[in-house]
């Protein structure tokens, strides 16, 4: 099968020849902006054989809103506006997938672009710490902000798939962790937010994933997004405790993404070939389906991580 071919039919959860397998990890600080950051993107994904190339937002996570960084007080949330879709911070992101695309060897990978939810952008743009006091001491007005920035990110997502030629994005979503906050309060305050930008994605790609982000190394509240609209589900499968299997399940079915550690300890990090490839058969074994899995990381690789390694993991699908 030709790769595009092979994931969105595996989303579709129609007959597959074997699983899909995704990596990404993040570029060293020269290499994430403007042409060096291209390059290295079309030096990884001309190289290794992966079936999808995701393109990282890399240089663009601080939401630049002038409003947003003269915040001081809670209700000054409540100022704020959008950037646009005109603005650098989106039209330099467009631009950047444009000539990915256009470098790609293989016009058959599908492409994915790096999509934060508000939630994220927020507190990249000014702090955790400011975010969550004013959140604890006006929600309403963090909540406002939200949709407000909820409009750039659906903005960002629409002009992927429009006029970067996306097939779809990588929506992450972060926040959840079960010492932040209640899922109550999540569920008010940040959850429509999150929604509007993956409902609006989805009325230009049905092909979506979502990413439950476990960056910080603590439990999420996986119910807070067991809802989400997207057709691909990734987790933190070490972190949340839970394998692809019962994942599937508890996301209704959905395909799903992962079962590799992305952290330096893990097998595909550390492990000889033998190993990595024992792991991944093993890993295949488990599955209760022979559709509807795709072999990926919990999230990022740790970036010296080389290439002939993932290529371990396409070697040993096509060899079992």
């Amino acid at each position: 099968m030709e790769k595009r071919e092979r994931v969105l039919a595996c989303m579709n959860h129609l007959s597959i020849d074997r699983p899909p397998v995704g990596f990404w990890f993040h570029f060293p600080e020269d290499k994430k902006l403007g042409q060096a950051c291209v390059q290295a993107h079309l030096d990884y994904y001309n190289h290794a054989n992966v079936d999808m190339a995701k393109i990282m937002c890399d240089g663009y996570f601080d939401y630049p809103n002038p409003l947003a960084q003269q915040v001081r007080v809670a209700s000054d949330w409540l100022k704020l506006k959008p950037l646009g879709k005109d603005h650098p911070f989106i039209r330099e992101q467009v631009d950047r997938v444009k000539a990915i695309r256009d470098g790609l060897k293989d016009d058959n990978l599908p492409v994915f672009y790096n999509v934060f939810a508000p939630f994220s952008s927020i507190r990249f743009g000014t702090s955790d710490e400011l975010v969550m006091a004013h959140l604890r001491e006006n929600p309403e007005a963090v909540s406002y902000a939200l949709d407000v920035i909820a409009e750039d990110n659906s903005t960002l997502c629409e002009l992927m798939m429009t006029e970067a030629c996306c097939d779809g994005v990588y929506y992450c979503v972060q926040g959840g962790e079960k010492d932040r906050m209640s899922g109550e309060m999540y569920r008010i305050y940040i959850t429509p937010s999150d929604k509007s930008v993956l409902s609006h994605a989805n009325k230009f790609s049905p092909y979506n994933i979502l990413h439950c982000c476990g960056w910080a190394g603590i439990p999420n509240r996986m119910e807070n997004w067991q809802d989400y609209p997207a057709k691909v589900i990734n987790w933190a499968v070490f972190i949340e405790n839970m394998d692809l299997v019962r994942g599937r399940a508890f996301f209704g079915g959905k395909t799903v993404l992962g079962g590799c550690d992305n952290r330096k300890g893990g097998v595909l990090y550390t492990g000889t070939k033998q190993q990595v490839q024992a792991y991944v058969h093993k890993l295949v074994a488990s599955f209760d389906s022979d559709t509807g899995y795709m072999i990926g990381a919990d999230c990022t690789l740790p970036g010296d991580i080389g290439t002939e390694r993932i290529n371990w993991v396409v070697e040993a699908l096509e060899t079992m």
